[in-house]
């Protein structure tokens, strides 16, 4: 029986039709169950109303979160997944969100910078600020842990001072997390863009930022010498980061 190439061909591509929306559902899924279960999601974004739909890797995020800068998480945690395209973040804040350079807009990001690193406690420590000036109480675990958060606080973009009331307890809770801890790539690629974004000596605009198996990539342009190690400095301490290649070039 003689075969017809054009019935062969149209039927392969029949087949490859049918078979392409099965596929980009199983990515789709894919995409939505590992933002859902990340460690930004379980753990920052867990109390927050937030729906997630992916059609053919365009992610959109909608819901309300609780905080302002849970928005902004979200988004690059989403956006770092293996598979998304695009996403957009149509995310509502719940409540008035802080005018920029409040008060309340600098609280946020103190809390930001205290929530990421491994070596500070940001469950234990009261954030107040007045005018610029930050004031700090609660419990640290060791002298060390107390300055520390002092120099990640007055190191916030818009800061004026710090006020570090801290008591040391040695019953404070430690909630320090250790080196070897797995974090989900995206995660880490979230939390280290935010640190960068909210410190005053960096900028995340000149910076690129790869994670692969907690092993963190950093690469752009640093201002300087300076700025280039204090970007590896600050990268090496968040959750969840192993290791840093830092590749930046210095103008």
């Amino acid at each position: 029986m003689k075969v017809n190439p054009l019935s062969i061909t149209l039927s392969a591509l029949a087949l490859l039709a049918l078979g392409a929306p099965v596929q980009a559902s199983q990515m789709d899924r894919r995409i939505e169950s590992s933002a859902r279960q990340s460690h930004v999601f379980q753990t920052y974004l867990k109390k927050d109303d937030i729906k997630i739909h992916s059609g053919n890797g365009a992610v959109t995020l909608t819901g309300v979160v609780s905080e302002n800068f849970h928005k902004s998480l979200a988004g690059d945690t989403v956006a770092g997944l293996p598979g998304v395209k695009r996403v957009d973040n149509r995310l509502e804040i719940e409540g008035a969100s802080p005018t920029p350079n409040s008060d309340a807009w600098l609280r946020d990001k103190v809390k930001v910078a205290l929530l990421f690193h491994r070596r500070v406690s940001a469950v234990a420590t009261e954030v107040e600020v007045s005018d610029g000036i930050v004031t700090l109480q609660g419990e640290a675990a060791s002298q060390a842990q107390k300055e520390l958060t002092t120099e990640y606080a007055k190191d916030v973009d818009g800061i004026k001072g710090v006020r570090n009331e801290m008591i040391v307890s040695a019953t404070a809770k430690k909630a320090l997390r250790s080196v070897g801890e797995k974090i989900d790539d995206a995660s880490v690629t979230a939390q280290v863009n935010m640190t960068l974004l909210n410190h005053r000596s960096t900028s995340v605009v000149n910076t690129t930022v790869r994670t692969k198996r907690g092993v963190v990539t950093v690469g752009g342009e640093a201002k300087n010498a300076a700025e280039k190690v204090l970007v590896g400095k600050l990268v090496a301490n968040i959750n969840g980061v192993k290791k840093v290649k830092n590749r930046m070039t210095v103008k």
